[in-house]
């Protein structure tokens, strides 16, 4: 079963998450499928731009507690996105949650429209946001990010655009991005490969000062018992022993 859908228009290949079961959660299939596309798009010199968006009202729930990706896997395909010598923009016109936060922060660009929600989730389950911090520490308002994720709280689009979740947010997402997309297209692919390289230097050396300490991090909490209750909890659709 093919989980990433593929469309082209104009230079702009897009890329779209097709796992409705699972709300488009980032199985370890899915996070495979999704490399080999972008690996593709790399190779491809008729790409001049990748769209990442979703079908369905979920852009990513997050990570798949039933067969989730092993956390280096994760990392590699983040690291993927902000290396990629061409700009990957995310297209939401639904809900984000979790590990799905990933994925924006390793974008260039993201456009949501008024609708969609945001939600770091991980301390809800009794983990932490590890992982996907890599991409969103260096380009998200430190303050704004703490708050949310140290309590999980839901947020809309037009704060998430705020603190530097999202590019821009609107009712209709593809009149927001019908100019960014021009742009992309007018631009050279040697302006866009170097342009992008200055934009993402910091991101990418969190990666290599922080990635194998915030990976077994990761794997340490997701192996741990209250982890494992907090997992429990939100696949029997109770609260965790913890609540309060």
């Amino acid at each position: 079963m093919t989980l990433i859908g593929h469309t082209r228009a104009r230079g702009v290949e897009t890329l779209s998450l097709d796992s409705p079961a699972n709300r488009n959660a980032l199985s370890a299939a899915l996070v495979a499928e999704l490399a080999e596309a972008l690996t593709d798009c790399a190779k491809d010199s008729d790409v001049r731009a990748v769209v990442l968006t979703h079908t369905g009202n979920t852009f990513c729930a997050g990570a798949d507690l039933r067969d989730p990706p092993h956390p280096d896997t994760l990392v590699a395909l983040l690291r993927q996105i902000v290396e990629l010598r061409k700009p990957v923009v995310a297209r939401v016109t639904g809900h984000v949650r979790a590990g799905g936060l990933g994925l924006l922060g390793a974008c260039d660009i993201a456009a949501a429209s008024t609708p969609s929600t945001f939600a770091f989730t991980e301390v809800l389950i009794g983990v932490a946001p590890a992982v996907i911090s890599l991409p969103l520490l260096p380009r998200t308002d430190p303050r704004a990010l703490a708050r949310y994720y140290l309590t999980g709280e839901r947020l809309d689009a037009a704060e998430a655009a705020r603190i530097g979740l999202v590019t821009a947010a609107g009712d209709d997402v593809d009149a927001v991005l019908e100019p960014v997309l021009d742009g992309l297209r007018r631009a050279s692919p040697q302006g866009l490969a170097e342009t992008k390289a200055l934009l993402t230097a910091r991101v990418l050396e969190a990666f290599d000062r922080d990635a194998a300490d915030l990976t077994a991090l990761s794997a340490r909490l997701f192996s741990s018992p209250q982890a494992r209750e907090g997992m429990t909890a939100f696949l029997e659709r109770r609260d965790p022993l913890w609540a309060l």
